[in-house]
This record gives structure tokens, C-alpha cells and sequence, in this order.
């Protein structure tokens, strides 16, 4: 689900339903599309494992980058 331009075969698929009820397959699917945004969104801003918002140095670099911006 996280490769761009794969798909989900109907076989695999079917082997998912096996072990999971339609509301856990939804859980999961946004659960992996979560960590998915989680992984492109944080590094933009320096964000490691465990923080709730970015080291003080960085927020200060991205403030002058966007002032040079406007």
C-alpha cells in the first residue's frame, strides 16, 4: 500500500478477509496510510521518532527560509 502505482491483487486481498472482519481491513488500511503520510510529512520538518514538533534550530532555519520566500 505504500509502494506508488501498486496494487492489491484480489488474491491477496482474499487472503486478507480470512483473517480480518471488513471493519479491521479498513482500520488497517488507514493505520498504513497513516505511518505513510507520517514518513513523507515528518522529515520535511525534521521531526524524529518520538517528537511532537521539531528541534528549535530547525524552526528557526524554516522561519528564515520562508521569510526569504515571501
Amino acid at each position: 500500500m505504500t509502494y506508488t502505482r501498486r496494487q492489491v491483487t484480489n488474491a491477496f486481498f482474499a487472503r486478507l478477509r480470512t483473517e480480518f472482519s471488513e471493519e479491521e481491513l479498513v482500520e488497517l488500511a488507514a493505520a498504513i496510510a497513516l505511518e505513510n503520510f507520517r514518513s513523507k510529512f515528518n522529515p520535511v520538518f525534521a521531526v524524529e521518532s518520538g517528537e511532537s514538533c521539531a528541534l528549535p534550530w530547525v524552526v528557526k532555519a524554516a522561519e528564515e527560509a520562508a521569510q526569504r520566500l515571501h
